[in-house]
């Protein structure tokens, strides 16, 4: 592929999550990511590749590193990992720290998609917009801004990311 495709990491988090009606839990079965790009009718080069459906608090180092992996070994320049927004930050840090000359652009939802009142289409939407406009880095992008890998937080109380 050449360096103007994005390539999507799916890697699970409320983004992904569909509600069981039967046991009342949330669980998953597969990304929505191709759904929501044909949705928003998006014209862009994206090559969507699922490593792994979890939540974030789920999350452990061994798979941070298979993230951080097939950053680089993808040959996209342009990269977008949807992701769970309760350690986003710190997969941030771990791909901040081994990524260079390549722009990613982590982002999640705090609403399941399949809700449909889903923040989701919006963070996609717009870490695609990032992943094309900033500068190599890593970056986390949620409700319509961005921050770089070292200063940004989720604010548990307000439900927000706030720049550190």
């Amino acid at each position: 592929m050449s360096s103007s495709a994005i390539k999507v990491f799916a890697t699970g988090g409320t983004f992904d999550k569909e509600y069981n009606e039967l046991t009342g839990t949330l669980l998953f079965q597969r990304t929505h990511i191709g759904d929501m790009l044909k949705l928003g009718r998006c014209h862009l080069k994206v090559s969507i590749e699922t490593l792994m459906m979890i939540d974030s608090l789920e999350m452990t180092d061994s798979d941070r590193r298979l993230i951080l992996t097939r950053c680089l070994e993808t040959p996209e320049n342009r990269i977008v990992v949807t992701h769970g927004t309760d350690t986003v930050d710190r997969t941030a840090a771990v791909l901040g720290q081994g990524i260079t000359g390549k722009t990613v652009v982590l982002t999640g939802a705090m609403i399941p998609y399949t809700f449909g009142s889903s923040d989701g289409m919006f963070n996609l939407g717009t870490a695609l917009a990032f992943a094309q406009t900033l500068p190599p880095g890593v970056y986390v992008a949620m409700n319509g801004r961005y921050f770089g890998w070292q200063k940004v937080r989720k604010n548990r109380h307000l439900g927000i990311f706030e720049e550190v």
